[in-house]
């Protein structure tokens, strides 16, 4: 027993997977799991123009991109070079150099207002654009414009709980954040099932939204208030990091990049929502909610390593970094195809024997546009993750003009081919962009820490 034990172990630690990960893992198949069952359910009681109202709301929801602006990342990416000084005291609450200690209180407290501001401002934008967007479609037999002023209100407060997720994760503070998502995503999503159940429509996205909130603001109470009241309830007594001197260079670099991935995620529903209607729209959606539960596994294999990727790199073990990098990307895509081909094998079979399901899904051809695009992407994921945790964004560049080229190509091939484009124009994009990613990766790697190791020595030291 102990040998299958041991093997076990040993197995997971060459595909990079310790407790955080997998809990993260956990919780994105979680996700594809109950999104297979939600996207059963959309179909069983919703109406196909219900079901694009529904996807589409949360492509235009996914607009508070510009109220972040990367900062997300950088608390991650900052509170992982200032933890490699400190520890938890038996009380839960963060101790050790007083200087990191100083400047990770100052990251928290400006987190806060940030996200205090910026949330309410662009909770008051989505609410109103997006009552201007929706109303483009004319009369419909069921009311979205209340849970759409609900649903943008929830999110903003959702907003509110960022800094303290984004700076325990990145104080290494990986498990317990994985196990509280793990946990919200368990509940919320058996709240959204007997919403849609129960015929509540789109208050559905308000119920899933709200559920989150709670779960995750009593967990902050309950379990994390040690964490959270010595981190951004205590003023710095010395160093501070300063927004200007400090945040900003990463930040903005960032928070073009973000606005660019905007484009080259979300663009999708409201295009073919705008020209083709929400019958069209809410196919894409479904079909896009596999694609993007597939991209979450693959985010979910790298996030919780990015606050050790900014330990190694403040202690300067940039082998171990190395040897950790290329085991988590072997393992990524090496999942994310597997997973690609089984959901398109699925949506093939359902299509060939003409399934009812069928008819809400995209076709075949367009849906492997879709998810051989995903598979670049996922593959992407700890190129940029090993880069931002540096503390650096030289992706800025790229991901604006790959934000450009495809929110140019999904437009126009969109509004003149429907879905069909969109897909396409997400392949030709993605495929142009993600051998740069690696490109600049290599280069970078270079010039940071000198020769860079190949896949070939993941398995040594």
């Amino acid at each position: 027993m102990g040998t299958f034990r041991e093997l076990g172990i040993e197995c997971l630690r060459l595909l990079g997977i310790d407790r955080a990960v997998l809990l993260s893992i956990t919780g994105k198949v979680w996700g594809m799991a109950s999104g297979l069952l939600t996207t059963v359910l959309i179909a069983l009681y919703f109406s196909p123009e219900l079901q694009g109202f529904y996807y589409t709301f949360g492509s235009v929801l996914a607009i508070q991109v510009f109220a972040e602006l990367g900062l997300g990342t950088v608390l991650i990416s900052y509170a992982s070079h200032e933890w490699a000084n400190l520890s938890l005291d038996a009380n839960g609450a963060v101790t050790g150099d007083a200087a990191a200690l100083s400047r990770l209180r100052s990251l928290g407290r400006f987190a806060l207002s940030w996200y205090f501001i910026a949330g309410g401002a662009v909770t008051v934008l989505l609410i109103f654009g997006g009552l201007a967007f929706f109303s483009t479609h004319g009369e419909t037999s069921f009311a979205w414009r209340a849970p759409w002023i609900a649903v943008c209100l929830v999110a903003g407060l959702n907003l509110c709980l960022v800094p303290a997720w984004a700076i325990m994760e990145g104080c290494n503070r990986t498990s317990s954040v994985y196990g509280n998502r793990l946990v919200q995503m368990i509940v919320a999503s058996t709240v959204g099932w007997l919403a849609i159940y129960f015929g509540a429509g789109l208050w559905t996205s308000c119920a899933i939204g709200l559920t989150g909130l709670v779960i995750m603001a009593g967990i902050i109470g309950l379990r994390d208030h040690g964490f959270v009241r010595s981190v951004f309830l205590v003023q710095s007594a010395g160093p501070r990091l300063n927004w200007k001197k400090d945040i900003l260079p990463m930040q903005w670099r960032i928070a073009v990049s973000w606005v660019g991935g905007y484009f080259s995620f979300y663009l999708f529903m409201p295009v073919l929502f705008q020209y083709h209607g929400p019958v069209v729209a809410g196919r894409m959606g479904m079909t896009w909610a596999f694609a993007n539960a597939l991209m979450a596994i693959s985010a979910g294999w790298v996030s919780p390593k990015a606050p050790r990727f900014g330990i190694l790199i403040a202690q300067g073990k940039y082998a171990e970094l190395d040897r950790l990098f290329w085991r988590v990307w072997a393992s990524i895509t090496g999942v994310t195809v597997l997973g690609a081909i089984c959901i398109w094998g699925l949506i093939f079979t359902l299509d060939y024997l003409h399934h009812p399901f069928a008819a809400r899904l995209l076709p075949p051809a367009t849906a492997a546009c879709l998810l051989a695009a995903t598979v670049l992407v996922g593959s992407s994921l700890p190129f940029s993750t090993y880069l931002r945790a540096h503390k650096q964004e030289p992706l800025m560049v790229l991901s604006v003009g790959g934000g450009i080229l495809t929110g140019a190509t999904v437009w126009l091939l969109g509004k003149y081919f429907s879905a069909e484009g969109v897909g396409i124009g997400y392949l030709i994009s993605t495929a142009a962009v993600t051998p740069l990613v690696a490109l600049i990766w290599h280069r970078k790697r270079i010039e940071w820490h000198g020769r860079t190791p190949g896949p070939n020595e993941i398995h040594g030291g």
